[in-house]
């Protein structure tokens, strides 16, 4: 059955924490089941609201094979007594292989897309709201501003307004790690009809924080509106899962109240460094699929950061510029929560 697109609605604006769940190989560049479900059991056990799956941190190239998409989407909708998350299906490819992708994910439960340019023969914004459309008659769908390093494209406002107009949109990622480019998101949902219909997610993972407690306003009409992001998804979330839960309540809760602490800012201040390592920011984030991979290998979640092509692969001194992350920030990524809990979840 069709998920309600008012009930994902309510439940995006109502603020969550939703992981970019990776992909776990083995060293023969294999899916490793045992390692897959040990990483939902950890998000699970971590409290997020939801989890992505199939999206740029999962590694688009699995989408050359609909099977295995279907096997990995498959594992992660399996039941976790106690956790109710948000299932959310990264789609990539022109409109046929959307809408064969997003029927896949409906029939297996999944509760709405995120709507990735990868893998289009004809990207622009016509074609990208044409293909936003027709998924839209499967499932309910997430826009995406995706930064250009990693395969996004510049968009205008005017596109933004146009995704907005279409009732099956129910959140928008920005992700663009540009301020000015996500200021065009924001600034046309605030002026769109359905401003406080739609959910604003960051996914821009060098300012996380920055964006759950900056609030944007206008006078629209006569009347005042305030748009802000009260959740994520993200890649950078992938790793500190439990950590990334608390904090993204805690900051919310804090510019709710009016009253940031200096400590919020400081954490910000931490997540943005341990981004640097993670995403690969000297290597202009050639190793960012394969840096989450490898925070959760040193942890031992995963036996390899392998990916599944060799293009994707950890930058020279990246290995030790997370092993650096994980000894200067071990509250944020979960290191004692991990290490205590890891075995249990492999079993």
């Amino acid at each position: 059955m069709r998920p309600d697109v008012r009930s994902v609605a309510d439940r995006l604006a109502a603020g969550v924490a939703v992981p970019a769940h990776p992909l776990a190989l083995d060293e023969r560049r294999r899916l490793d089941e045992r390692a897959q479900r040990a990483l939902t059991r950890y998000y699970a056990a971590s409290q997020v609201d939801g989890i992505a799956v199939g999206v740029h941190t999962t590694q688009f190239e699995l989408h050359d094979d609909l099977g295995a998409l279907r096997g990995v989407w498959a594992m992660a909708a399996e039941p976790v007594a106690g956790w109710d998350p948000l299932r959310i299906a990264g789609i990539v490819g022109d409109t046929a292989q959307a809408v064969a992708e997003a029927s896949v994910a409906a029939e297996l439960g999944y509760d709405a897309v995120l709507l990735s340019p990868w893998g289009m023969a004809d990207r622009t914004e016509q074609t990208l709201l044409d293909r936003a459309r027709a998924v839209g008659e499967v499932l309910p769908t997430i826009g995406f501003y995706l930064q250009e390093s990693v395969g996004g494209l510049r968009l205008s406002r005017g596109f933004w307004t146009a995704l907005f107009d279409q009732p099956s949109t129910v959140a928008v990622k920005t992700a663009p790690f540009d301020r000015y480019r996500t200021n065009d998101v924001v600034r046309a949902l605030l002026h769109h009809d359905r401003w406080d219909e739609i959910a604003l997610l960051t996914g821009n993972d060098d300012a996380i924080v920055h964006d759950l407690i900056t609030p944007t306003r206008a006078v629209v009409g006569g009347q005042e509106r305030e748009v802000r992001a009260r959740g994520g998804l993200l890649g950078q979330w992938a790793v500190g899962a439990r950590a990334a839960a608390r904090l993204r309540r805690h900051a919310v809760g804090e510019a709710d109240a009016g009253a940031v602490s200096a400590s919020t800012l400081a954490a910000a201040t931490d997540l943005a460094e341990i981004n640097a390592a993670v995403f690969d920011v000297s290597g202009d984030f050639a190793g960012c699929v394969a840096g989450v991979n490898e925070v959760l290998r040193q942890q031992g979640l995963l036996a390899t950061s392998l990916c599944l092509t060799d293009r994707e692969r950890l930058s020279p001194g990246q290995e030790q510029l997370i092993a650096d992350a994980l000894a200067r920030f071990p509250e944020l990524l979960d290191v004692d929560f991990v290490a205590d809990r890891r075995d249990e979840w492999l079993a």
